[in-house]
């Protein structure tokens, strides 16, 4: 029987450390067994949410990109636009300008037809009465001789 005892020492102690085991050192292995996995399901929950998180960051800089492309097209269009306005308010410009110049040229050509006009008749007429002079073998005095140029000059 020593060796029933034996054994039936050993089936209580093995019972005992099965109890002992099962109530103070099961529980915080289970413990951190199930924080372990907790954490590890965390884990993967913020990889997932990291992943979405990226998927989305790349989708809004997409959009963002092509938001930047069509606002830079617009800025050009807006430039094309503004520069051929531009251009036509110059061409506008210069030729008000080139219509002015030439209006002024043609005044100033006119005045200076008129004074050359004028300049000719006073030497037609004082030739005229030079040659009337001559004529009558006469000198006429500078009063009527200014009285005639003045005539001879309106008639023509």
């Amino acid at each position: 029987m020593n060796m029933n005892a034996t054994l039936l020492g050993q089936a209580i102690a093995f019972a005992l450390f099965v109890w002992f085991c099962m109530k103070y050192v099961w529980p915080p292995i289970m413990e951190a067994i199930e924080e372990r996995q907790k954490k590890i399901a965390d884990g993967l929950s913020a990889a997932e949410r990291a992943a979405k998180d990226l998927d989305l960051a790349q989708a809004n800089a997409s959009d963002q990109l092509k938001e930047a492309k069509r606002a830079a097209t617009e800025i050009i269009e807006q430039a094309n636009k503004r520069k051929g306005q531009i251009l036509d308010e110059a061409r506008e410009e210069a030729l008000t300008e080139r219509q002015k110049i030439l209006t002024q040229g043609e005044a100033e050509l006119e005045s200076e037809r008129k004074r050359a006009r004028d300049e000719l008749r006073k030497q037609v007429a004082t030739l005229a009465v030079i040659g009337a002079e001559k004529i009558l073998e006469r000198s006429i005095d500078i009063e009527s001789q200014r009285d005639i140029l003045d005539n001879i000059t309106a008639k023509l």
